[in-house]
């Protein structure tokens, strides 16, 4: 069902139906979640682009999270570049699913609820398990599979790596094709949006794409190759597959390392740097710099991510640790 709206002319949409856009095209719509105190309509933002020949549909999302950034760029870049008519199958791009979030540069929700914790929501709740439920609801169970990007949080930076099921055949495929500099074996978690699809029966990844409040050149690079190849992986596209130049580290586990004292934190490794059990990764001072207490690595493993913000209270995070395959 289409309804006009004033906002750049664009359609308003209740829910998606692949038949609203024609074979051979791109369109884009506002698809209606909730309404405000004003009942004036939040919507989020759909670009798709449908192909002139049958095949899946893939979806791509970003901005669960309102300040992780990066994966809007790689979808906007991956429809300006895709040559609809060697297209097959639709590509459904949604740069920003939490709008109330991405409008307050915030992580959570307007209720302070982590959007990413409360799949696949409520269809009677209260506001954002309402917003979960309409999102997978009105568009997310269309998909054939989906790459859910994200991006560290706030104090913190990530490497390019990828969570993923991979005791499950298709799922691996699609984290293997990503190109990252690790994947991390991780079954799907309950409450996140790849949880809730994966229960769909949907195959899924989250793609981990860099730091929160920036667009980064690289990775956003990296993010549009990784989702090239799955385009040609499901014969949606008739391309190359692009291969790593260096293999991606694959962890059968992942855990953060987190301070048991507060103070002025300084990490002494970097990302994806490989470190050894007893190897000196951090030291916590107090605020006339006398040193309290040095944190060594509990096994040997690589650096998914680390805090990059100073200060730091008790039971802070330090590091992400993978541990290998």
């Amino acid at each position: 069902m289409l309804m006009p709206t004033m906002q750049d002319n664009l359609p308003m949409i209740l829910d998606f139906n692949l038949e609203d856009t024609p074979r051979g095209t791109k369109r884009n719509y506002w698809l209606k979640i909730i309404s405000d105190g004003f009942a004036n309509p939040i919507c989020i933002p759909v670009m798709v682009a449908r192909g002139l020949k049958d095949g899946p549909v893939l979806g791509l999302t970003a901005a669960v999270h309102g300040n992780e950034l990066n994966g809007i760029p790689v979808i906007q870049r991956l429809f300006n570049e895709v040559e609809i008519e060697e297209l097959s199958g639709t590509i459904v791009g949604v740069p920003v699913v939490n709008v109330p979030s991405f409008i307050r540069k915030s992580r959570r929700f307007n209720d302070g609820v982590d959007l990413n914790h409360i799949m696949p929501g409520k269809e009677s709740g209260n506001v954002s398990q309402v917003y979960a439920y309409r999102f997978i609801d009105r568009l997310v169970k269309h998909f054939d599979y989906l790459l859910d990007l994200h991006t560290a949080s706030q104090g913190r930076v990530n490497s390019y790596y990828i969570r993923a099921d991979m005791d499950h055949p298709v799922v691996k495929e699609l984290a293997m094709l990503q190109n990252a500099d690790i994947i991390v074996h991780n079954p799907a978690s309950d409450g996140t949006l790849r949880g809730a699809v994966d229960e769909m029966g949907i195959p899924a990844i989250t793609l981990e794409v860099g730091n929160p409040n920036t667009f980064q050149k690289r990775l956003i690079r990296s993010g549009i190759t990784g989702i090239h190849n799955v385009l040609c992986h499901l014969e949606m596209v008739d391309d190359e597959i692009e291969v790593p130049a260096k293999p991606t580290v694959l962890c059968k586990s992942s855990f953060w390392i987190y301070t048991d004292v507060g103070g002025l934190l300084t990490v002494w490794v970097d990302l994806r740097e490989e470190v050894k059990k007893g190897q000196l990764i951090a030291t916590i001072r107090d605020i006339f710099g006398r040193k309290i207490k040095d944190y060594l690595a509990p096994s040997d493993g690589i650096v998914i991510g680390k805090s990059v913000s100073p200060v730091n209270q008790t039971g802070g995070r330090i590091l992400h640790l993978g541990i290998y395959k």
